[in-house]
């Protein structure tokens, strides 16, 4: 799978945040596939905090099916800490150094992170849709940023996530009572659509299966 090189990865907080504030100018909010995505792909990252070393997975898998048809993933240093707000600079060399392996590009990724519901508008979802230049999603199990009502117990109810006077993502409930995620645009695809795919991609469990299997075949543990 085809990456854009569009920045430096050893840059310092300062110069980190002046990229995110560019990127998220660079963001498409709206959809850009016609139809449905023929394949998904979901992506994670496991951490070994005594090594200082991370695991990246890609899983794509079957759109509507969810049949698994490629898993890559790559290991190595963690050069960034953990610092909240800048996960993307820590996570994404490791996660777009796996997509390099990708026989199967994929239509569509989601991501275990944020899209634009974060603070300077660039989350890990949005980051990676633009070295990809392909619509990604950001289904976060917990907020950044922005507050939400109560929404409906019932599997499929969803509520506006608002932060600074602006929709930035939706809470969605994928089963009938458990915690909801929080679903934003990552890039090229607008926000209905992102939780509608969602909703088609999730089905015994709380996570969507594509990323639900990246996370596992990085090495985490499913709470």
């Amino acid at each position: 799978m085809h990456v854009l090189d569009l920045h430096s990865w050893s840059v310092g907080t300062a110069e980190a945040r002046s990229l995110q504030r560019d990127l998220a100018t660079r963001v498409v909010r709206s959809r850009c596939l016609s139809g449905n995505p023929r394949y998904v792909a979901g992506a994670d990252l496991s951490v070994d905090r005594v090594r200082g070393r991370g695991r990246a997975a890609v899983v794509v898998v079957l759109y509507p099916g969810l049949q698994t048809v490629e898993v890559q993933t790559a290991e190595g240093e963690l050069d960034w800490p953990y610092v909240p707000g800048f996960l993307s600079f820590r996570e994404a060399p490791l996660v777009l150094a796996a997509c390099r392996k990708l026989d199967i590009a994929p239509d569509l990724l989601i991501v275990d992170g944020q899209g634009v519901a974060h603070p300077r508008g660039l989350g890990l979802a949005s980051h990676l849709g633009l070295f990809l230049d392909i619509p990604t999603i950001g289904c976060a199990k917990s907020l950044l940023c922005g507050a939400h009502e109560a929404l409906d117990e019932r599997r499929g109810a969803f509520t506006d996530v608002v932060y600074d006077g602006e929709v930035v993502a939706a809470a969605l409930r994928t089963r009938d009572g458990v915690k909801p995620v929080y679903i934003s645009i990552g890039h090229k695809v607008d926000l209905a659509s992102a939780v509608e795919w969602v909703l088609h991609c999730t089905g015994r469990y709380r996570l969507p299966e594509p990323t639900r299997l990246a996370h596992l075949s990085a090495g985490g543990r499913l709470p």
